[in-house]
């Protein structure tokens, strides 16, 4: 059997032991490392090349979100597996959008985590019973626009803002558009950048478009 070398990204000391002990007893598992911020992920899995990161998405500094788009652009063989707690449908789309291979919920079970592991090593794509059910409505048709699921760090208002900088929008007419004031504009502007950890305008122009936005 060939070795599984895996990373393991979590924020919570306890968690992060639990996690250990479990996938430890995988036949063939080894753990190459253990981030406690979606930095370290980054740099660690960039030293190691792990074949699975098990990633949380809330993490101090960069998110998981943002910590899986920077993996698996650097390197694509590197499947991400997201454990967390979150279901919501912003969380799970935008972790697919950045190439997470796997989604699952930190109730899920042991049997569920290993197979998990083990799916995502072997390039295959798997979520748990609930979140498939999710996907499979979005395809359907049956849940909100996809556009809620970029970017779930900002909040809605964030996101329509970003979307019409985006589109090369100055802040008076963005304040016009939303029938808000442009002292009100320029805050959310500053929490977009600090949420997406960009330097300037041009910088979350490109981060949206390349989401999709604008």
């Amino acid at each position: 059997m060939d070795i599984i070398r895996i990373l393991i990204a979590d924020d919570h000391p306890l968690f992060r032991d639990g996690l250990r002990s479990l996938i430890g007893s995988l036949p063939g598992a080894e753990i190459v490392g253990e981030a406690d911020t979606g930095s370290a992920a980054i740099e660690l899995s960039a030293q190691h090349q792990p074949d699975v990161v098990v990633m949380d998405i809330h993490m101090p500094g960069i998110n998981g979100i943002e910590a899986t788009r920077r993996i698996v652009a650097d390197s694509p063989h590197i499947g991400v597996l997201v454990l967390t707690m979150f279901e919501d449908d912003e969380s799970v789309f935008a972790a697919m959008r950045a190439g997470a291979r796997g989604y699952l919920l930190k109730g899920s079970s042991r049997r569920e985590l290993l197979r998990a592991v083990e799916a995502v090593a072997d390039g295959d794509a798997i979520f748990s019973p609930a979140i498939a059910g999710r996907i499979r409505d979005f395809f359907a048709g049956n849940v909100g626009t996809a556009s809620r699921a970029i970017f779930p760090e900002l909040t809605e208002r964030e996101r329509q803002i970003l979307d019409l900088i985006a589109k090369g929008e100055a802040n008076p007419v963005i304040a016009r558009h939303l029938s808000i004031s442009e002292k009100t504009v320029r805050n959310n502007v500053s929490n977009i950048f600090s949420k997406l950890q960009v330097a300037d305008r041009a910088q979350a122009i490109v981060r949206a478009r390349q989401a999709g936005m604008g």
